[in-house]
């Protein structure tokens, strides 16, 4: 899917623990982080992949470019 298709993450809702439960869309549409999982791996989120961590479980995360200000946990909250 070509990028300019793609929707990006540009905002998230953190639970009482802090652990992103929420991520709103460029396109509006606001998903659950297993939704955003989903939508992810099938290519439908930009910048954004997905892998297994030491915990056995799968965990989003923002591509690595260097630039911390667009790492999940550095996006505003809504």
């Amino acid at each position: 899917m070509d990028q300019d298709q793609q929707d990006q993450i540009v905002a998230v809702r953190k639970n009482g623990d802090g652990d992103i439960v929420e991520m709103k869309l460029s396109s509006g549409q606001v998903v659950d982080y297993k939704q955003a999982q989903q939508l992810a791996k099938a290519g439908s989120i930009a910048n954004v992949n997905v892998f297994r961590g030491r915990d056995g479980d799968e965990h989003i995360r923002s591509n690595a470019d260097g630039d911390p200000s667009n790492n999940l946990d550095n996006l505003p909250s809504f």
